[in-house]
């Protein structure tokens, strides 16, 4: 249904284009402060400007917005939390600029709705499921061009369609000024799926207490208010929580829904929720000092914290992209201003996301052992959001000569991992043959169980390895929604460190045969992050409509390659000579089945090792029964996580189990 002209392109007349209307408001302006510098000024719009001054002014920049608009576009904004060519407002400490308007127009929420990835990803489900195409669209412009979306549905439209939002200027705006700061504190933190809580009347929320107001409420017509819920991580939970309705392969609702993304649960399933380290904490990081925060007043008093709105998370190659083709997506960012972007996605994703340590452990008969032990630092998974991305581990062991022994993790020129499974690749408690790479990421099945990037057809989980964030715990009530799913299960150390939960690591052994070889090596671990790895993408480019063969011409004309997380390298660990007498291997013992659902478990020991006793531990450590001799079988008292701790006649181990059910 087409959009009624009432909310469509009205926040178009408010850009002012013309510099000659720039220098008649600056110098209005200039007057405005020249009289209250030299006069007591009420704290009341017309203390700042005559009648006729206030008539020149909405004349020159079209405003207050019209009364029929809930949403002024961030041009609307512009005039006062843009670049200030005083420089007053909005400077740092070193007198750097870091206004709001240009901060926020070159990242990937202002470019939501113009992001060419997600046009076509949205006409490639609706060409895999043409049934629900209105459906679809409505759902995914609900948070990519959110104002737009709900201008429409509150308005009566059963639906806000891509051809809907093409012509609609406040659409465009993507996840603009007002997208966050007319969301309402009722249900905060309460609502997913794009359903968000917007408050309608003419107001807007700051997190500043006595908010200057005139300004604002003059000449955008919304009055500026005070309060703490604009801080709450709540306010991202409305898009940052996607809960979908299954489609089944024969093109049918399967009654059920899927969790496609969950970083607000993944949150609230935190340390950073319990330490009130919210969202904006790190995508909005603080300046202390005190910042002026409107232009065009140089009576006005700094604030403190100022909150950037570089809004960084980890998309750089979508930033690099957009930054090339920003003319052709109607995107106004300059190029210096993706640039900033840019370099404060790089910074977030390679030195605020992951802690690395690698170790060499020592020989085991003619194998080399070596653990690396990856910790995230982010407040929820890491990778987290979208579907498609994920973390992967590159293992490289060579001579002294430059011969390569091991290498697990290759990828080709085309960044295509060439050992990865077809399907799914499992994840791994210990690495030791060069076809297996260990990938920390999420991936959905249909409704057959097969592999799937269709998202409207996910139907089950098949993994979901990413690294927990630190405090993560299977006991939390938002587990439901942020589980982990697969082998990273039953891995001892998966969260796990010293039979400790929520430690938000996991370690990674890599056993490698030295094949005869004895003497120096170099071994370097490195860690790769992929927004958009080709095997994601290979089944929507391989399809057809106007928006993919959009994408797939500004894809192929950019340089895709992974980004480099962290690396670390073991420059002086020499291998010996050893005695090729094979000894046994504890890693051989193991606990059947496991998980158990009546909680039996059987002890299967390799041939030569004796057990000499067995020590059973809960997830937080706490002793619970013990076994001495060569014990056959355990059972666990009820469902949950523990730890059986192992001594025999060969050494000790410890190895995880879970008992699932009742």
């Amino acid at each position: 249904m087409p959009i009624p002209l009432t909310f469509r392109n009205f926040a178009a007349n408010a850009v002012l284009t013309m510099k000659n209307k720039q220098l008649l408001f600056g110098g209005l302006i200039g007057l405005a402060v020249l009289a209250a510098a030299l006069f007591p000024i009420d704290n009341k719009v017309q203390a700042f400007h005559t009648d006729a001054e206030l008539g020149l002014l909405r004349q020159i920049r079209s405003l207050p917005i019209d009364s029929s608009i809930i949403f002024p576009t961030a041009s609307a904004c512009q005039g006062c939390h843009g670049y200030d060519s005083n420089h007053y407002a909005m400077l740092d400490f070193f007198g750097n600029d870091v206004n709001i308007y240009d901060d926020w127009r070159a990242t990937m929420m202002a470019n939501a709705a113009k992001d060419p990835f997600w046009r076509a990803k949205v006409s490639h489900e609706v060409l895999v499921n043409p049934a629900f195409q209105e459906e679809i669209e409505t759902k995914c412009t609900s948070c990519h061009a959110p104002m737009g979306h709900y201008t429409a549905i509150l308005r009566g439209h059963d639906h806000y369609t891509m051809a809907d939002l093409l012509q609609d200027t406040i659409g465009l705006d993507g996840v603009s000024c007002s997208s966050c700061h007319k969301i309402s504190e009722l249900q905060i933190g309460d609502l997913h799926s794009g359903n968000i809580n917007f408050d309608t009347n003419r107001v807007v929320y700051g997190p500043y207490p006595l908010p200057f107001s005139p300004p604002m409420a003059d000449f955008v017509g919304l009055t500026p208010l005070f309060s703490d819920h604009i801080n709450d991580a709540g306010l991202c939970a409305s898009c940052h929580t996607l809960i979908t309705d299954a489609i089944g392969t024969n093109g049918q609702l399967t009654g059920t829904t899927f969790v496609e993304q969950a970083t607000y649960h993944e949150w609230l399933n935190s340390a950073y929720e319990q330490e009130n380290t919210t969202c904006q904490s790190c995508h909005m990081p603080r300046l202390e000092e005190s910042v002026v925060i409107s232009a065009n007043y140089l009576f006005l008093e700094g604030r403190s914290p100022y909150g950037l709105h570089t809004l960084a998370g980890a998309n750089t190659f979508m930033l690099e992209l957009m930054k090339e083709y920003r003319e052709q997506l109607g995107i106004d960012a300059l190029p210096e201003h993706f640039d900033e972007t840019i370099a404060a996605t790089y910074d977030m994703l390679q030195n605020q996301s992951l802690y690395t340590d690698f170790q060499w452990l020592g020989m085991d008969a003619d194998t080399a052992l070596f653990q690396l032990k990856l910790t995230n630092r982010a407040g929820h998974k890491f990778p987290s959001g979208y579907p498609a991305r994920r973390l992967f581990i590159e293992f490289v062991l060579r001579t002294e000569t430059g011969d390569t022994l091991f290498h697990s993790g290759r990828f080709n020129d085309q960044y295509e991992l060439v050992d990865e499974n077809p399907g799914v690749e499992p994840h791994y408690n210990v690495i030791s043959r060069p076809d297996q790479v260990q990938i920390y990421e999420m991936a959905a099945g249909d409704d057959n169980g097969q592999f799937t990037v269709v998202l409207e057809h996910a139907y089950t989980m098949l993994k979901d390895n990413r690294l927990p964030p630190r405090g993560f715990s299977l006991a939390d009530p938002a587990y439901d929604t942020s589980r982990i799913v697969g082998s990273a299960l039953l891995d001892a150390d998966f969260n796990f460190d010293n039979g400790m939960e929520g430690s938000g690591s996991d370690v990674l052994y890599f056993h490698i045969p030295t094949q005869g070889y004895a003497g120096p090596v170099e071994v370097t671990a490195r860690a790769y992050y992929q927004s958009l790895p080709p095997k994601w993408l290979a089944p929507i480019l391989a399809e057809t409509t106007p928006q993919i063969d959009t994408f797939r011409h500004m894809f192929n004309s950019m340089d895709n390659a992974p980004v480099l997380v962290a690396e670390q390298t073991l420059a002086d660990v020499e291998f010996p000579v050893v005695n090729r007498t094979i000894n046994v291997v504890l890693r051989d013992v193991n606990l059947f089945p496991n998980p158990t659902a009546d909680g039996r478990v059987q002890i299967i020991l390799p041939q030569g090792v004796q057990l000499e006793s067995a020590l059973l531990y809960d997830g937080k450590g706490r002793q619970l029964k013990e076994w001495v001799g060569n014990a056959q079988s355990i059972v666990l008292p009820r469902a949950g996580v523990y730890f059986l701790k192992l001594k025999t006649n060969k050494g000790e181990l410890v190895k995880k189990i879970v008992r699932v059910g009742q």
